[in-house]
């Protein structure tokens, strides 16, 4: 098989979007370091962006609930991404779901100049209802790899994020003592025992 070049001896770039979905403490961000950190091993140039609102563990870094990090450049707005990412080979961005409505073009733009997009993202809000631009960008994917959580009740597979504090604003930043992660039976059933109780 011939490697395509440009008339500058690069080799061709294949541009991709690589969505990694699912609950809270479903290990989406350790498989975007995962994969980042390939990357880099490769000798690829890579960035990684995340919303600068997310400063759970770190205001630069981004970090897996495991602590695994790796540098990050926080972002106001998707469109900055396209500023940041010349030379770039591999861009990763991280909590996806609360970046604004422009990133899928945004991601777009990267991958047909030939980059590799990397997002990491809850699909749904504690709601159970999709999140941001991420059914827009699971969409658009070459590729979606949705990962589970394990349900805290049961052991089953989890499929949404339970808010365990009371606060009906869509994006409140969390750990474990504001968000369980629960499979559909039991979060049915702890909706039913909330509204019960009100």
């Amino acid at each position: 098989m011939t490697t395509i070049s440009h008339l500058n001896g690069e080799r061709h770039r294949q541009g991709r979007i690589e969505v990694i979905c699912g609950s809270m403490f479903s290990g989406k961000t350790e498989e975007l370091i995962r994969r980042m950190k390939r990357a880099k091993f490769a000798k690829q140039r890579v960035e990684i962006f995340k919303p600068s609102i997310d400063t759970r563990y770190s205001d630069e870094d981004v970090v897996s609930h495991d602590h695994n990090t790796i540098p990050s450049t926080p972002i106001e707005s998707s469109t900055s991404i396209l500023l940041l990412s010349s030379d770039i080979d591999v861009v990763g961005i991280d909590e996806a779901q609360f970046l604004d409505e422009h990133l899928p073009e945004v991601c777009n733009e990267l991958a047909n100049r030939g980059i590799r997009v990397i997002i990491a993202g809850l699909d749904m809000d504690f709601k159970g209802v999709p999140f941001g631009p991420m059914p827009a960008l699971c969409a658009i994917a070459d590729d979606v790899t949705k990962v589970h959580a394990i349900c805290v009740k049961c052991g089953a597979l989890a499929y949404v994020s339970h808010r365990l504090v009371k606060n009906d604003k869509r994006v409140l930043l969390g750990e474990t003592s504001e968000y369980e992660p629960l499979c559909r039976e039991c979060y049915q059933h702890a909706i039913e025992e909330e509204t019960a109780h009100q």
